[in-house]
Order: C-alpha cells, then structure tokens, then sequence
C-alpha cells in the first residue's frame, strides 16, 4: 500500500525523505562530544590558567591535537544539524528555508575551517 500522493512521488518528497539518517547523526555526533567535551575542558582549563607554552605543549600532543579537531568538527556539524531542523520545523516558505539551511550550512562550515586553521597555526607555532 502506498501513502504517496502522485505528485510527491515526482518531487521526492515523502514522509521520511532523508530524516533517519540525519537524526542519526545527530545521535552520533551527541555521543561523540560527551568524551571528547572533557578533553576541551582541559584545554579550556589549560588556556585560561597555564602559561601559553604549557598550552601549546599540551596541543602538541598528537592525542591532545586530534581530539580536539574532532571536537571542532564534531560540535559544528552537531550546531547545523540542529539548527536546520530547527529552520525546517519553523519556517514556512520553501525559498527562505532553503536559502536559510543553505547558509547555516555554510556560516558553520565556515567557522569549522576557521577554528581548524588557528589550531594548526598554533601547533604549528609552537
């Protein structure tokens, strides 16, 4: 039995288009930032209360540095995810949700690269 009417057949459209898998991201990247969360703790610990170079050695560390970038990419993939369900529950218009999604998207991955290339800057320095 189908549920499809004919034209949201043609436009691909139905009840679960691409949901499950991006409410399992969503899940996946949740459960990713609950261990790696304690390791930016320290980090945030280490930049507000150790010397600069005791931080950058810390980074340094290819454990410290990897779990870090994972962070990164792990709570800004998280952040749009969230916020393009949020745009697709509460904006009406097909245009601006569209163009709305397409911008979190881009503002965030963004933001990934930025964060991504001062860290390596400073590992780098270091």
């Amino acid at each position: 039995m189908d549920y499809q009417s004919p034209l949201a057949k043609v436009r691909g459209l139905g009840s679960a288009k691409s949901g499950t898998s991006h409410w399992w991201m969503q899940r996946v990247t949740a459960v990713a930032l609950i261990p790696l969360s304690f390791r930016f703790i320290i980090f945030l610990d280490l930049s507000l209360n150790a010397p600069y170079q005791q931080t950058v050695d810390w980074l340094s560390s290819s454990f410290n540095a990897v779990c870090i970038m994972s962070w990164i990419l792990a709570v800004f993939y998280h952040a749009a995810l969230g916020l393009q369900v949020v745009i697709e529950d509460y904006v009406a218009a097909e245009g601006p949700k569209i163009i709305s999604v397409w911008a979190v998207n881009l503002v965030f991955l963004f933001l990934a690269l930025t964060a991504l290339i001062a860290l390596l800057r400073i590992i780098v320095a270091g």
